[in-house]
């Protein structure tokens, strides 16, 4: 879910100090002068052309354990504009964009929570199972797709390389896995915001199909307001997806093609076409989306892409986020499939994830958090404040995301978290009113800044630590690095791991074991 800001802000001169990030060694795989093939070429640069469907696959794999530290430091250096480059979006931005999501996460799962149980019997999910059915052919290797941080575009999100339908027409998507639906803006587009290259135009696609809104498959997206009723034989399934800003896409339910990049166990790259992928075709597309053609959703439920692929690459997928204010050259690769390199890296924790009556909806990725620290020190924070209510409208629980920036705590919880960096930091604070984050400290002039070690101990006794790039944001100009952490707004009990906290992670969604894997990585190397 990708948030739209109507506010005026100040902005910032940037690409004037920056994080000492890994080195980017990653050669770009950028298609934004081939935004089509025709079939002749496409042929031609694929070794494997097969079509391939959805078929039932299990993996068993098993890695633990990785000690966590106490304290880290942040190195500052000094970096050239390099001519050319879009300014990066600014840290205001995003923080703004996320507190209009949460608003969208929060009435979901508050809506989920009063809505009637469908019965297993007349789910509509069952009829989507049913139709990603495969010719039942061997299939090995990993599905691969390139990633890349969209911070050069100005936003705080990361795009997924992605072709589409019959010829392939290359797009890029917003990579959310706090949303289901995948979604692309389409030709005719009565009211679509900019993106880089063409709409997509399901006229000019061999292996488009629209969806009956008899067909069961269409109970599991939203209707337009009020319902349109089928009233012929042949008459499309139309979606409509709103948020909390009045961002929204509409347009129709589809089956098509996506290609992907496939990897084989013996290093070969093809492309893979995999068929019959639900998806909206968007008409009508309003909100704050940067560039993008759409959005891949990654989420839990039946309607998500990675959901839809379970029968060809497993049951898991990983991805390793670079840092988010990279150069437009970096990339890294979002991976459908096991990964034998990534299980057998010693440096891999798992966590569990929630599932059944543990959740509140069956779309977020929720994990249990016991405790924080904070330079080596258990915060008092009520174990409690991590478990999601089903009763009254907070809810609750913690869940990671990648469509949202910043990382957001409960109320009590923050206060708490923001005191005890303020005890154990020995610098110069600034006033809160100057930024939207807090605390923040003057770092001019500084090379190198010793700041409290940041963790997050699970139930299950997996710890996650961080880098401090990851929890402190600078603001270039003015030298100033701020808590990238805020408070979960309208007194909301959500608490959300976003993408910044992410960032120089391989991170591993094992559906089968229903597990988080995480292990730091130079992302841009993978």
């Amino acid at each position: 879910m990708v948030m739209k800001i109507s506010l005026i802000l100040v902005l910032f001169t940037v690409f004037c100090v920056t994080f000492k990030t890994y080195a980017e060694v990653d050669a770009p795989n950028d298609h934004n002068n081939d935004p089509t093939l025709t079939n002749e070429e496409f042929h031609m640069k694929a070794k494997s052309s097969e079509p391939t469907r959805l078929n039932e696959e299990d993996e068993d794999y098993d890695i633990s354990a990785n000690p966590h530290r106490r304290s880290t430091k942040l190195h500052l250096r000094r970096r050239p504009m390099n001519h050319g480059d879009v300014p990066k979006t600014h840290a205001l931005d995003s923080a703004i964009r996320d507190l209009i999501r949460i608003q969208t996460l929060h009435r979901k799962v508050t809506e989920k929570k009063e809505s009637i149980t469908i019965q297993q019997q007349k789910n509509p999910s069952n009829a989507l199972i049913a139709s990603l059915e495969s010719s039942k052919g061997e299939f090995s290797g990993n599905i691969m797709a390139t990633l890349k941080s969209g911070a050069s575009l100005g936003t705080g999100e990361y795009f997924v390389d992605m072709f589409v339908g019959t010829p392939p027409k290359h797009v890029w998507l917003i990579l959310d896995t706090g949303s289901d639906l995948s979604w692309i803006q389409c030709d005719p587009c009565y009211d679509c915001f900019d993106q880089n290259g063409p709409h997509y135009n399901p006229k000019y696609s061999s292996s488009y199909r629209n969806i009956s809104c008899y067909d069961p498959r269409c109970q599991l997206v939203s209707s337009p307001d009020p319902l349109q009723r089928c009233k012929v034989e042949n008459q499309t399934c139309p979606y409509f997806y709103d948020y909390a800003d009045g961002s929204n896409t509409t347009g129709d339910f589809a089956l098509e093609k996506f290609t992907v990049n496939l990897t084989s166990t013996n290093g070969e790259e093809k492309f893979k076409m995999v068929v019959d992928v639900t998806f909206g075709c968007g008409h009508w597309n309003k909100g704050f989306f940067h560039g993008a053609a759409g959005l891949l959703g990654l989420g839990r439920g039946p309607l998500s892409f990675s959901s839809q692929l379970q029968s060809i690459y497993g049951h898991s997928f990983s991805y390793c986020l670079t840092d988010l204010f990279s150069n437009t050259s970096t990339s890294s690769k979002l991976v459908f499939g096991k990964d034998n390199e990534l299980l057998n890296n010693h440096n891999m924790n798992f966590t569990s994830l929630l599932a059944g009556e543990e959740i509140p909806d069956d779309t977020f990725y929720y994990l249990q958090i016991k405790s924080i620290m904070v330079g080596g020190e258990v915060l008092d924070i009520p174990e409690q404040t991590w478990h999601w209510s089903s009763e009254g409208a907070a809810s609750g629980g913690a869940i990671i995301d990648s469509g949202s920036t910043l990382t957001f705590f409960p109320d009590s919880a923050y206060d708490i978290i923001k005191e005890a960096f303020e005890k154990k930091i020995k610098l110069h604070q600034i006033a809160a009113d100057d930024f939207i984050m807090s605390p923040c400290y003057n770092v001019s002039g500084a090379l190198q800044v010793e700041l409290p070690d940041f963790e997050i101990h699970f139930a299950d006794g997996a710890v996650w630590n961080f880098p401090a790039e990851n929890y402190f944001y600078q603001y270039e100009r003015d030298e100033v690095i701020c808590l990238a952490i805020l408070k979960t707004p309208h007194h909301s009990h959500f608490t959300i791991i976003g993408n910044l906290l992410q960032q120089n992670f391989h991170i591993l969604y094992d559906m089968k074991r229903s597990r988080l894997g995480y292990s730091p990585r130079r992302c841009a190397g993978v």
